[in-house]
């Protein structure tokens, strides 16, 4: 009886000991859902991001593809998962624009979700068909108020970011375009090099090539500083349209009942993770300029901002809401 007692005694022991001293984060696999379809550019750059992280983690971070619904499919199934930190969100620029596009979401981007942090940023150029006789933005916008309303141009989607970076340059520039939306960029870009659409607005890595060999006009970037990839092409904002600045981002984020522990140990993991050579250099060659917030709190006020500034772009571009 002794001896059962010291046992039963022992494992008792034990089962405190370990709720008091709980497993490490993470000690099994995590998830990161995107929204982005499986083979795209931005597929590319989450699973960049998940590799290294699983190399400082021990544990494999799990890219999973779960597009549709504009990209908010991904936040609807993370909003109703477990919140332990074990399904992370792989988030970007498309999830600031809707909440102004969509009314019935199922999910609060602020109260449901945790930013945690920034992981790369990059810049949109604007494009034209040789054709076009503007080798600037000030001569296109001058092109495009003599021809006010007879100049298409392509996007790959209403409420996109090459959609809504042309029509903030349509308000600031005040000039009278004519959108026409393409489901994707391979179905966009042979209109666009045949000329049957005139202008476009594309993430900057995409176009770097066409433009370096002739087959399109770049007139301008949309930061507010000249990208290292094309430093000849100027900003739209040093080129007559000051402070227009679009930035194509992508960052990470939780649920936001996941415990504050665990969140600050995927921030500074993300962090680590992003100060490393390697992973900075193979973003890089993708065409993006990895960068990581300094808290999770920085990274928060920045979505913010974000959804603030596209609410206003779809307001003033009277784009209905879905």
């Amino acid at each position: 009886m002794k001896r059962l007692w010291f046992a039963f005694a022992a494992l008792m022991a034990l089962g405190f000991s370990c709720q008091a001293f709980p497993q490490p984060f993470p000690n099994k696999p995590v998830r990161m859902l995107i929204g982005p379809a499986s083979g795209g550019p931005t597929d590319g750059m989450a699973r960049t991001y998940a590799s290294k992280m699983t190399e400082l983690w021990g544990q494999q971070l799990v890219v999973e593809n779960r597009p549709g619904a504009g990209n908010t499919l991904a936040p609807t199934i993370a909003a109703k998962s477990t919140p332990d930190g074990y399904t992370i969100v792989y988030c970007g620029i498309s999830d600031a624009i809707a909440p102004a596009l969509y009314r019935k979401l199922s999910y609060d981007l602020f109260r449901d979700f945790a930013p945690l942090s920034l992981i790369g940023t990059t810049a949109n150029v604007l494009v034209v068909h040789p054709s076009v006789p503007a080798k600037s933005v000030q001569e296109f916008i001058a092109y495009a108020r003599a021809n006010s309303g007879k100049i298409d141009y392509g996007s790959t989607g209403v409420g996109i970011s090459t959609h809504l970076s042309m029509e903030l340059f349509k308000t600031m520039a005040g000039v009278n375009l004519v959108h026409v939306p393409y489901k994707a960029m391979t179905l966009a870009l042979p209109d666009l090099l045949a000329g049957r659409i005139t202008v476009f607005m594309d993430n900057l890595p995409g176009q770097v090539d066409t433009i370096r060999s002739g087959k399109l006009r770049g007139l301008g970037v949309t930061t507010l500083k000249r990208s290292p990839r094309l430093p000849e092409i100027p900003t739209i904002h040093e080129s007559g349209v000051p402070g227009y600045e679009v930035m194509v981002w992508y960052g990470v984020m939780a649920p936001a009942a996941v415990p504050v522990s665990i969140l600050n140990k995927i921030h500074a993991d993300t962090v680590k993770a992003l100060g490393t050579a390697d992973l900075r250099q193979r973003l890089e060659q993708q065409g993006i300029d990895p960068g990581s917030s300094a808290t999770r709190e920085d990274f928060a006020a920045f979505v913010k901002s974000e959804t603030v500034k596209w609410a206003k772009v779809v307001r003033d571009a009277n784009i209905p809401t879905q």
